[in-house]
């Protein structure tokens, strides 16, 4: 039977999201490929050649459609095996100054980095405990750990989900669900970062962003950690990064 991961919030083709699912396909995993806008998850999913994706358009703000997606993990099809990594990459970030944050902003970066989390652990462990192991793996950011000026509706939505990842893990891991939270600390290189700061690579010079695909390669090595020695959170950032 073939492995299956589900990754949730992919986006641009040279983003975090499909670097994750990229990886994971390289190492003989059908991925399904989970986002809200389908065009960009059918390009994705195109590049990894037949048979290596499913892609399926979810809003993690609704809960029926985050039901509609493990539906689909728990039975993705003949050959495959119902899925043993669930990676919440969902996510949107902004600067705000805290006096101009909306009541409607504030709740939509809570709903999609903190309700959206909440409803796809939930479900996630639903479908990985009966197999008595799995992996669950939320993206953080600094944010997560600290809030910064303009930045309050981005760091309390990405707190909130910090809180999810460690209660899970304390909850279940000792039924054998690895769930990591990983805080990446800079800017990433893909689509959106260079879209709205088209110098930003420029200005932090060479290996100045995180690179995507070095992300997603810890991504993998979490996956793999034995189980006498696993990792809860980790950081990561640039070398040149200031923290």
């Amino acid at each position: 039977m073939q492995a299956t991961a589900v990754v949730v919030g992919v986006g641009s083709e040279q983003g975090l999201g499909a670097a994750v699912v990229r990886k994971f396909a390289r190492q003989g995993f059908h991925v399904i490929v989970a986002g809200r806008t389908m065009d960009k998850l059918e390009k994705v999913v195109g590049s990894l050649g037949v048979g290596g994706g499913t892609a399926i358009r979810v809003d993690v703000t609704e809960e029926a459609e985050v039901l509609r997606l493990f539906a689909l993990a728990n039975a993705p099809g003949a050959g495959r095996a119902a899925a043993s990594v669930v990676v919440f990459n969902a996510g949107n970030n902004q600067h705000i100054p805290f006096q101009q944050v909306s009541a409607a902003q504030f709740e939509d970066f809570w709903r999609v980095g903190c309700l959206g989390g909440f409803l796809v652990g939930r479900e996630a462990a639903n479908l990985l405990l009966p197999q008595g192991q799995g992996t669950l793996i939320f993206t953080g950011a600094s944010g997560s750990l600290r809030g910064s000026s303009g930045y309050a509706h981005f760091s309390a939505a990405k707190a909130g989900l910090r809180m999810i990842s460690q209660s899970m893990a304390r909850e279940f891991g000792p039924q054998g669900l690895h769930v990591a939270h990983v805080v990446i600390d800079g800017g990433i290189n893909g689509t959106r970062l260079k879209t709205l700061r088209p110098d930003a690579a420029a200005q932090r010079g060479a290996d100045g962003l995180l690179d995507i695909d070095a992300i997603a390669e810890t991504y993998w090595q979490l996956h793999l950690q034995h189980r006498t020695a696993w990792t809860q959170e980790i950081d990561l950032r640039p070398f040149k990064e200031p923290f």
